[in-house]
């Protein structure tokens, strides 16, 4: 058992002062939570300042995390940043990749997040030759989770096209396993080997002792996979009780192009060939009709929104009121890593929503800290509660009280100080399966993380 004691923690809904938090030695689950704390218990390790549940970055791209200052030169669209993207997806390789993601992880833990979604779609190398063990990369990126201390869900997407009707571009060849029965095949073996689970269950797996590893699947998008395939990958999901993500219209274009090649939105598409459902997330799902967003809700579909990168791209602010009043679940995403601030993506998302209807409080700071925490685990696969409650996950997350942008809160008012005060910068403790990862700001397994971001970058622009 490792005992943690929080000054100050979210628990319940309700900031209480003096929480003791009971890690269980296995399984990563709290084994008990005790309010009224007024002192830490002997050799509890203290959490100075407001402990809520780990954040979840529901969305995660980790090698566009090099394009960070680089991509923000100069105007054009999501389509001109794509060609960027691209260039960096060209020179990436497992050892590069791994160097990368470590330090994209370990930055991730800095600012609070436990549990990360990586949408992974860089299968194979340049050319879309085969490595020796298939699944090389997405092997890098499961090790990399681990040295870095996070959980993580590997959702191995399927890209099998460049476009609708059109093979994978020069570029796209590395992301393409030719069909889906391929891409099954290859995936299959990633929750079958030695790398984590394969299903939704959060029980400890041999391949996995630490339990902190699970394996789901996306679908690149109605472009980058035939509708005739869609059923294969949804099949292989519903299969193994895993998570599906999907990015959906995030682009007018992509609804244009759907509408020229099947008549129908792409939300339609998606509906016909199975993929929505209560264990999907369709991300961004920026433009969508109305029928679209009745769509998403009846079938219980959540929606990832990830504020920053949909603004830095210019791709438009999408219907999160609707969608969740439909009966959408929400959870929230990095994306290219503009910024890694789950709490900036939060706070984006009531911003963003006012600045469109020029009225406040679209959604209380509870219900926005939920849809960091608990929301984006759910859309993750992990079944037990991202909670700070007996049985919930031994992952949570301490914001200071004490910074400039934080200093004199009202105690009982700490959720409202995280989402619009809060930065990433205010993180100063991370645990995580009971583990402490990050200590008064310092990672405990990555020594200088600034200096690995910049060591794996360099080493991508050569």
């Amino acid at each position: 058992m490792t005992t943690y004691w929080a000054e100050q923690a979210w628990v319940g809904g309700v900031v209480e002062p003096g929480v003791v938090l009971e890690a269980a030695a296995s399984g990563g689950l709290l084994a008990a939570v005790r309010t009224g704390a007024g002192a830490p218990p002997p050799g509890a390790t203290v959490l100075r300042g407001l402990t809520l549940p780990g954040l979840a970055n529901a969305h995660s791209h980790a090698f566009h995390r090099a394009l960070r200052g680089t991509v923000q030169v100069g105007s054009g669209t999501f389509w001109t940043w794509r060609e960027v993207m691209y260039d960096v997806a060209d020179r990436l390789t497992p050892d590069t990749y791994y160097d990368l993601a470590r330090a994209v992880y370990a930055e991730m833990a800095l600012a609070g997040i436990t549990c990360a979604g990586e949408f992974h779609y860089v299968h194979h190398a340049p050319g879309g030759a085969r490595y020796d063990d298939p699944n090389a990369m997405g092997r890098a990126l499961i090790a990399a989770a681990a040295a870095a201390g996070i959980r993580l869900t590997l959702l191995d997407t399927a890209y099998l096209a460049g476009g609708f009707g059109e093979p994978p571009g020069r570029h796209q060849v590395r992301f393409s396993d030719g069909d889906a029965e391929a891409w099954a095949e290859r995936a299959a073996a990633l929750g079958a080997d030695g790398t984590g689970s394969g299903s939704g269950s959060d029980a400890a797996d041999p391949a996995d002792p630490a339990g902190t590893t699970r394996i789901g699947a996306a679908v690149h998008s109605v472009r980058a996979v035939p509708a005739g395939q869609l059923a294969t990958v949804a099949a292989w999901a519903a299969d193994r009780r895993a998570p599906l993500h999907v990015h959906l219209s995030e682009q007018p274009a992509e609804n244009e192009a759907c509408a020229a090649a099947h008549g129908v939105t792409p939300a339609r598409l998606l509906a016909d060939h199975g993929v929505l459902g209560r264990r999907t997330t369709a991300v961004h799902a920026t433009h969508l009709t109305a029928d679209d967003i009745a769509l998403l809700g009846r079938s219980g579909t959540g929606v990832c929104m990830c504020p920053t990168t949909e603004r830095d791209l210019a791709d438009g602010i999408g219907p999160a009121v609707a969608v969740e009043r439909a009966g959408s679940p929400l959870s929230l995403g990095s994306d290219s890593h503009a910024v890694v601030d789950i709490f900036e993506e939060a706070r984006a998302l009531e911003l963003n929503e006012r600045l469109r209807t020029r009225r406040r409080g679209h959604w209380t700071a509870h219900h926005l800290l939920r849809a960091a925490t608990e929301g984006g685990y759910a859309a993750l696969g992990w079944d037990a509660p991202a909670r700070l409650e007996p049985g919930g996950l031994a992952d949570f997350t301490t914001v200071a009280l004490d910074s400039v942008r934080t200093a004199g809160a009202i105690p009982r008012l700490g959720a409202e100080t995280a989402v619009f005060a809060a930065t990433a910068a205010d993180v100063r403790h991370t645990v995580v399966a009971g583990r402490h990862v990050v200590r008064d700001g310092v990672h405990a397994l990555v020594e200088d993380v600034p200096g690995a971001l910049a060591a794996a970058i360099g080493a991508l622009r050569g």
